[in-house]
């Protein structure tokens, strides 16, 4: 098999079918990926062919050996830029039978369990990684991606710590969003790893009320700072902080998922400081997009589930 040749999202049943320990093939999957929160198919965009060359690279690593966690890593990750999260979920329960509650995995399999909205799935393989990487030193994680420098801003402890707050905060878990977020910020002092748990440390606390911790979650951040990646999340805590207004928060890139962390902060803000209309206004904008992979347009589907439920309940604005 050969995904520079043909990509086809049936491949999330099938694709392992040849590997002696695989699961038995399934029937043909559907063509979308998951259900979201307000019931609609989410269906990933086409790959492009240069992205498609790099998973055939990724996948002949691997089957060169099967036995080769970071191959396997590598190819679960590709898997998923390409946008078939199930496929990735597959193999990663694979290595997972092999390297039980190896953490590497469980990060990546949690991952795109919340891209496929299983909230519930990401939240057990984040906390077990939390058990299992307890004693291990910090471990820079390499992009897949590369930011403008090459230069990896994260790590996996970081990695396991925001995806799990991440996971909290869809389900409503504010509490324990907080928790996660607060060792995020913990696990290293670079920029951009403070901007970007700082943001969601502020957000948290505005959702639970505490608008004392949220003004002093921000106490680090300054108008220099050596970002190198999460600009979206420094305009954001600096907006927070009403260093900057919502025209220059918004900035001028409106199709990545910078602009939709940015878009879902100031929906946020406006749900916070108690004008639900126009919050729900926005969220309901950030999903027109369609770009339903992105964090905060998770988030915006999670509230915009959430309001609709308190309307049912007759628990909305009181």
């Amino acid at each position: 098999m050969r995904f520079r040749h043909a990509f086809a999202l049936i491949l999330s049943a099938g694709i392992f079918a040849c590997q002696p320990d695989s699961p038995p093939a399934q029937p043909a999957a559907p063509a979308y990926q998951a259900i979201s929160l307000l019931g609609d198919t989410l269906v990933p965009a086409p790959p492009s062919d240069a992205l498609l060359e790099k998973l055939a690279q990724r996948e002949q690593a691997y089957e060169t050996d099967t036995t080769d966690l970071d191959a396997l890593i590598w190819y679960g990750r590709f898997l998923a830029y390409a946008g078939d999260y199930r496929a990735a979920i597959k193999l990663y329960t694979l290595g997972l039978k092999r390297w039980p509650q190896e953490p590497h995995l469980l990060r990546h399999r949690g991952h795109r369990y919340l891209s496929i909205r299983e909230f519930d799935r990401a939240i057990a393989d984040f906390e077990a990684a939390v058990t299992t990487m307890e004693d291990m030193p910090l471990e820079t994680e390499p992009d897949g991606m590369p930011n403008a420098q090459n230069i990896p801003v994260s790590t996996l402890q970081g990695n396991v710590w925001y995806h799990l707050g991440l996971a909290y905060y869809l389900t409503g878990d504010f509490p324990n969003a907080l928790r996660c977020y607060t060792q995020c910020l913990q696990t290293t002092p670079n920029d951009d790893n403070v901007v970007s748990a700082t943001h969601w440390l502020y957000m948290i606390n505005r959702r639970l009320g505490d608008t004392t911790a949220a003004k002093m979650a921000l106490e680090f951040i300054r108008e220099s700072m050596d970002v190198i990646e999460n600009f979206d999340y420094h305009r954001a805590c600096r907006f927070y902080q009403g260093e900057i207004g919502e025209e220059e928060l918004l900035g001028t890139e409106t199709d990545s998922p910078g602009s939709d962390a940015v878009r879902y902060a100031l929906a946020n803000w406006q749900l916070y400081h108690g004008d639900t209309t126009t919050a729900e206004a926005q969220f309901r904008e950030l999903l027109a997009t369609g770009s339903w992979n992105s964090f905060g347009y998770i988030a915006a589907e999670a509230d915009v589930a959430r309001l609709a439920g308190e309307r049912e309940t007759g628990n909305g604005d009181q």
